[in-house]
């Protein structure tokens, strides 16, 4: 028998790493001679570097770069195993949880430090990279990002603006001039998942900023902001990008990478899915077990456990979700090429105890998950 394991991380608790191996201590538990193939998958948020840095072989490595508020951090990204491809995550350098939740500003945040980490990936030879811009807490429009890659964002009196997206209201010309050149050998692929455009009601500013820190007043300045943006780099670039579906990602870093690279934005899933030569992994499998940390109505848009069974499903190839618990709406995802579900909780408990416990009750289940499986192989029907 052999079994790929592939599931997300049980976010909070435990790694998508974590969790595969426990899936797989237990399948073997009770299928000794079974081979089990560990993929450890992330949908393009956190996690993912590591997810695919593991699936392919690949290292980590870390760099000093600027933080959201402008203070030193250290950032980790990754190498893949190919050794030409550098996955970055932009919420190790810019992300949201990098910042006290008394500190949250995002009229001051910047995406600098992200750029940097793209900086360090071209210093070292890459030249392929996938950019995972979930967890975002800035609303820049990428402009911090491009500023350390080399543009010069310009006021009326030729002046270097500040860092931030509330300084992108006096912004009056872009230059490109001193873009770093290298960009341009570049293949960018950005995983995105959200299709909100830069600006307006259903922009970065008003959808995202309120959860970065932005009050009402806030709000209004940045997007404001982000359209002079647009409007003067459309200019500078030639490019009309604000409209384009997932623009308004990570506060405008969809925008951002797009005006100033060749990026182009995928679904981090698909991403994730190619970089780790998954299809050949399930393409021979007798079964593929995923999971997340909650399952429910949302799953069926798309996240990480629909998209490893939709690919299932070309090879015919039945798929078990095992996630750490199920939320409204689970049984959605049984319309979207799920074959079964279970949780890992034995009975009724705190979720700090769930969270505490999540690898020895995801090693156990897998052994309740693999008895069921052994009996219906006994059945006759």
């Amino acid at each position: 028998m052999r079994i790929v394991v592939a599931p997300d991380s049980y976010k909070g608790s435990l790694s998508a790493i974590e969790v595969a191996n426990a899936i797989a201590r237990g399948m073997l538990k009770v299928f000794p001679k079974a081979e089990v193939i560990k993929v450890p998958i992330a949908d393009g948020g956190e996690g993912t570097a590591e997810a695919l840095v593991t699936a392919t072989g690949g290292k980590v490595i870390h760099t000093e770069v600027t933080g959201p508020l402008s203070e030193k951090i250290n950032a980790g990204w990754g190498i893949l195993g190919d050794g030409k491809t550098a996955v970055i995550e932009m919420a190790a350098a810019s992300g949201l949880t990098l910042i006290a939740k008394e500190k949250r500003n995002p009229c001051i945040t910047t995406t600098y430090g992200t750029g940097q980490l793209m900086k360090e990936a071209l210093d070292m030879g890459m030249r392929n990279f996938i950019i995972c811009i979930g967890g975002s807490g800035t609303n820049d429009g990428g402009a911090g990002l491009a500023q350390a890659l080399g543009v010069q964002f310009l006021d009326s009196h030729n002046h270097e603006l500040p860092l931030g997206g509330a300084a992108l209201i006096n912004l009056a010309a872009i230059n490109i001039a001193n873009l770093d050149k290298r960009l341009q050998e570049a293949k960018i692929i950005v995983a995105c998942d959200v299709d909100n455009p830069l600006c307006g009601i259903r922009g970065a500013s008003f959808v995202f900023g309120p959860q970065k820190g932005a009050t009402s007043i806030m709000v209004e300045e940045l997007d404001e902001a982000l359209q002079n943006y647009q409007k003067i780099a459309c200019q500078a670039t030639g490019k009309d990008v604000a409209a384009i579906p997932g623009a308004g990602a990570a506060g405008g870093l969809g925008a951002g990478l797009m005006f100033f690279t060749a990026a182009k934005l995928q679904p981090g899933i698909e991403i994730v899915i190619e970089a780790s030569g998954l299809s050949k992994k399930i393409e021979n499998a007798d079964l593929v077990i995923t999971g997340e940390g909650c399952t429910d109505y949302q799953t069926a848009f798309g996240k990480a456990p629909v998209g490893i069974a939709k690919l299932a499903k070309k090879f015919q190839v039945p798929v078990i979700c095992l996630s750490g618990s199920f939320g409204q709406g689970y049984q959605d995802v049984l319309n979207c090429d799920i074959d079964a579900l279970m949780n890992i909780l034995p009975h009724p408990m705190e979720i700090e105890k769930c969270m505490a416990d999540a690898e020895i009750l995801t090693e156990e289940a897998a052994i309740r998950l693999g008895l069921i499986l052994r009996v219906g192989i006994k059945l006759k029907i």
